[in-house]
């Protein structure tokens, strides 16, 4: 097992003759801790779980079946973080103080770096997750560009410091906060990838367009993003405003998609999980694939677990 940083992706590079190798990643982690473990996370806030060891029981056996996908299917593996809630405010709500926070994210990194060396996996990519200051499904109070580098820093520092290969910021609602967080992992030499959630619509939740946003990131960030990622949206949302020969759409190298057709305000009214259709989420990548040409990292976001991200990657690599 070696741990790369390569994903194999030159996105102006990409031809529809060359398309870049498949690799996974994990499903909707809070959703499936909750909905088929049955625990009950505060602020749906996985990090707390690495300070017990029934909770550090609970995160391996959620991340057993994707690393024993990864190596049924023969491929490289993005292992996320279990710290999309792991920055200050969502920390200090359940009395972590900043330095609690730095070292739960250094811990989260060992973590599942931990995994990756038990695995016969010959590439793994170890990646920090990020998620927004507020809620995730909503924009709420907005951030300038230097108050979201300023926020996010901490995490991103802690990240690095622990020796992750590269930081993701997943679900962010409006592109302010994405561009802050791009330039703190520029100044932490930590290589960085933005991912956009979108409404029913494929437009950010701050209203922007999908195409305006990315656009607007790498101008002002000079296209520091490995790429970009599209999750947290069930791919109906968003599949209807890509443009494949566009240079915007051709950044995006991943998707983690939702489960369910469901609207975010919906989800979050919704009493039980809503698993949606494995195999009809599975084809749906397949037609993103074809809009997408520099498309190289699947898996999941709310509502999914391993069976949907087994589905997408047979469906994928065959």
């Amino acid at each position: 097992m070696s741990i790369t940083t390569d994903t194999g992706v030159v996105p102006s590079a990409v031809t529809s003759d060359e398309r870049p190798a498949i690799q996974i990643a994990d499903g909707g982690l809070e959703t499936t801790l909750v909905f088929h473990q049955g625990i009950d996370l505060e602020d749906f806030a996985a990090f707390p779980l690495l300070c017990s060891e029934d909770g550090r029981s609970a995160l391996a056996r959620y991340y057993a079946p994707y690393v024993e996908l990864a190596e049924r299917l023969g491929v490289s593996m993005v292992l996320d973080t279990p710290t999309w809630r792991a920055s200050s405010d969502w920390g200090a709500r359940q009395g972590f103080d900043t330095d609690d926070m730095a070292a739960v994210n250094r811990e989260a990194v060992d973590f599942v770096r931990g995994i990756a060396e038990d695995s016969s996996l010959d590439q793994v990519v170890i990646n920090g997750a990020i998620g927004p200051r507020g809620d995730g499904y909503e924009v709420g109070t907005m951030m300038t560009v230097d108050e979201a580098a300023s926020y996010h820093g901490p995490q991103i520092r802690a990240f690095r410091d622990a020796g992750v290969d590269s930081v993701t910021a997943v679900t962010m609602t409006y592109v302010d906060e994405a561009i802050g967080i791009a330039r703190a992992a520029a100044a932490a030499d930590v290589p960085v990838v933005i991912g956009f959630t979108t409404e029913t619509d494929g437009r950010l939740p701050s209203g922007q367009a999908l195409a305006d946003a990315i656009t607007q990131v790498d101008a002002e960030t000079g296209g520091v993003a490995k790429f970009f990622m599209v999750n947290c949206a069930h791919p109906s949302h968003f599949s209807a405003v890509l443009d494949g020969s566009a240079e915007w759409c051709r950044r995006i190298g991943a998707v983690r998609a939702n489960a369910s057709r469901a609207s975010h305000e919906e989800l979050d009214a919704a009493p039980e999980l809503d698993r949606g259709d494995p195999a009809e989420l599975a084809n749906d990548y397949v037609e993103l694939r074809r809009s997408l040409p520099s498309l190289h990292l699947v898996g999941g976001c709310c509502g999914t677990d391993h069976e949907h991200v087994a589905a997408i990657g047979r469906a994928l690599i065959g």
